[in-house]
């Protein structure tokens, strides 16, 4: 029986580490478009590269989501998918996807799809692809794997699961510290100069929301592997033993964080 998880390419992880037998991982990508010329978000895209021609160029730029058409060319591709999103009120990846699946049940419908919307981004999805490929490797089936998802689902929609924050880091030194909200949005709430009191700032801020120094914590960092080596050890500090991983940020997070941002997903208790 074959199994495929795809999800769009906000998700920071590029491949699964240890897939289950008979799961195949995908990523459908964002683009990016800086003037005339457009970035795609797949794992060869040399972000920094995109990061200066931002930079470069006096105009607007802009991203633009997967097509339904991208999603149903990997939808046909197993009898099983698992599909995740990043929140539909940051982007129609959700809707581009729930379109597929309508195209593809009506030709296939034998097949069973289930669509995601994580309301949130980077460690969201990837936290739920590493949880879809977990159970597929304990041979569950495919509907209890499904009521599995569903809770992650409303722990999300509940703002309890995967809290993602961040920072950006402008000019003058400022840093931005942002939030995920329960409805899948963006919430700014902190900004002071300094990379030391933002770090320290999200370190209270995980403690506030209940991380258990137990769960996954990812952490993506835009071009700041001195920022994210810098958490990780305060993660250390506070919760020993905690599970860090730090990765770089895919195209379109590193769209939005910026040169030198970061972005934090955990779970909260």
């Amino acid at each position: 029986m074959a199994w495929m998880i795809v999800s769009d390419s906000s998700c920071e992880i590029r491949e699964l580490e240890r897939p289950a037998p008979g799961v195949q991982f995908a990523l459908v990508p964002f683009k990016i478009r800086v003037g005339e010329r457009e970035y795609v978000d797949l794992p060869t895209l040399n972000t920094q590269q995109m990061l200066q021609a931002m930079t470069d160029y006096n105009g607007a730029s802009t991203t633009a989501c997967p097509s339904p058409e991208e999603w149903a060319e990997y939808f046909l591709q197993a009898d099983n998918v698992f599909a995740f999103t990043i929140s539909s009120n940051l982007s129609g990846s959700y809707n581009a996807a729930m379109a597929a699946r309508t195209m593809v049940l009506e030709e296939h419908p034998e097949k069973k799809i289930f669509v995601l919307d994580t309301l949130s981004c980077s460690g969201a999805l990837a936290g739920a692809a590493e949880l879809a490929n977990k159970l597929i490797g304990e041979n569950q089936e495919f509907d209890d794997i499904l009521f599995a998802l569903a809770s992650f689902d409303n722990l999300a929609k509940n703002g309890r699961v995967n809290k993602v924050v961040g920072f950006i880091a402008g000019r003058l030194n400022m840093r931005v510290l942002g939030r995920r909200t329960a409805d899948g949005k963006i919430d700014f709430y902190f900004k002071t100069r300094g990379e030391t009191r933002v770090l320290a700032k999200i370190l209270e801020q995980m403690d506030e929301d209940g991380y258990d120094g137990v769960h996954p914590v990812l952490i993506s960092e835009c071009g700041n592997q001195t920022a994210a080596q810098l958490l990780h050890h305060g993660i250390d500090a506070k919760w020993p033993g905690a599970p860090v991983r730090i990765v770089p940020c895919s195209g379109l997070c590193s769209f939005y964080a910026e040169r030198h941002g970061l972005l934090i997903g955990y779970e909260s208790v």
